[in-house]
């Protein structure tokens, strides 16, 4: 079966994730190497979640919107890309953060909602969407930053205003996705969606 172009992509991102670590190793620059290697292990997430839970994520689509994502937060840290094309990098950063955490929390609240038997309206599902998106990346990232900032006097935050406009990146990568996923549930059942994130057991070999 051929493998597709944006899986190779994947692939790349995590290379070049991997070339920027011996970068900050080469440089001395061990919190980032901590960093990238952190990044590197989230890329590799939606393979582990494969093998251990039978599961399957969007395959591709997600590899690479998490890869690249990671790349671009790697990178922007190890390059220096944040202060050298800030604001515009940063808010690309989170408007693909936004994208990512939102296509994750659709995949999981469709897998939840099968195996729990929660029985969510199409509403609820987009509202999770957003709501998820909103907390992970406009919320604990957020925190995250002013924490670094305020107890290891890093620079990640750059005033109010910039923090805002972290948050409304991120709700607005969240709403595309949203509508895009509100679309989609009205093409097909939530439960045909679901089925096909899930790995079908094999059957036991014929004694």
């Amino acid at each position: 079966m051929k493998r597709p172009a944006g899986l190779y992509l994947a692939y790349l991102f995590q290379f070049l994730i991997a070339a920027n670590i011996l970068i900050a190793l080469s440089l001395g620059e061990y919190s980032q190497v901590f960093t990238g290697v952190i990044g590197l292990f989230l890329t590799l997430v939606p393979a582990i979640a494969t093998r251990r839970w039978s599961i399957t994520l969007p395959p591709w689509q997600v590899n690479l919107l998490i890869a690249f994502l990671l790349y671009l937060h790697v990178a922007g840290e190890i390059q220096g890309y944040y202060l050298l094309y800030y604001p515009y990098y940063d808010k690309i950063a989170h408007l693909i953060a936004g994208i990512t955490v939102s296509v994750l929390a659709f995949a999981i609240v469709l897998l939840l909602d099968r195996f729990s038997r929660l029985n969510l309206t199409r509403w609820m599902i987009v509202g999770f969407i957003i709501i998820t998106a909103m907390a992970m990346e406009g919320g604990f990232w957020e925190i995250y930053e002013w924490t670094f900032d305020t107890f290891l006097g890093t620079n990640l935050q750059h005033g109010l205003d910039d923090t805002m406009l972290d948050m409304i990146f991120v709700l607005i990568g969240s709403v595309i996705v949203a509508l895009a996923g509100n679309r989609y549930l009205s093409r097909f059942s939530k439960e045909e969606i679901a089925e096909r994130l899930v790995i079908p057991k094999e059957p036991p070999p014929a004694e």
